[in-house]
């Protein structure tokens, strides 16, 4: 008898996989040459009986963990804390009455935890919804303004101060190609 998550299931066989992956890169003439060699994660995969009147309900529930990615919990000859079920076959076959034979694979996984704490004091960012109505009035922006120098161009200034050209031309009298040297203009 084995549980995973919250189901209680009939194992018959147990095998546990783990491995690494080697990275390959081909080259023109030889073997490829490798780079780089990591640990993969332990993949379990198990044969195993639901059987009873409810094997339908456990089944779903399984089924379930499956689509969701629901972490859960095995024991059984192995034990892990956080698995996720990948795949899930089913058997039907005359021998089983009540109930139907599975082949269940799982993975190992691991979930990080952020190093980030809260300072004391913060408030809490919030998250979408109503804001609070201020009663402070928004001030306006203070003004900008640059003196102008030989070659000077509204198109230059705009992309100089993040601003658009159109605005310049609002804010300032000058044309476009007679923009005085010398003189103040307004930015923002």
């Amino acid at each position: 008898m084995a549980k995973l998550g919250s189901v209680k299931i009939h194992v018959d066989n147990e095998n546990v996989g783990e491995g690494v992956r080697v990275t390959e890169y081909p080259v023109e003439k030889g073997e490829p040459f490798s780079d780089h060699v990591e640990r993969t994660t332990p993949k379990l995969r198990f044969s195993a009986h639901l059987l009873g009147s409810d094997y339908s309900t456990r089944l779903n529930t399984l089924r379930n963990y499956m689509n969701k990615g629901t972490v859960v919990k095995y024991v059984g000859r192995t034990a892990a804390s956080a698995v996720v079920i990948t795949n899930i076959d089913r058997d039907y076959n005359a021998q089983i009455r009540n109930g139907i034979a599975l082949t269940i694979d799982v993975q190992k996984i691991r979930i990080t935890k952020s190093p980030w704490v809260k300072k004391k004091g913060q408030k809490p960012v919030s998250r979408g919804g109503k804001k609070k109505p201020t009663s402070k009035k928004p001030r306006p922006s203070p003004k900008v303004y640059h003196l102008t120098k030989k070659g000077d161009t509204y198109w230059d200034l705009a992309r100089k101060y993040g601003t658009t050209v159109s605005k310049l031309r609002a804010f300032n009298k000058y044309p476009d190609r007679r923009i005085p040297i010398g003189v103040k203009l307004r930015i923002k």
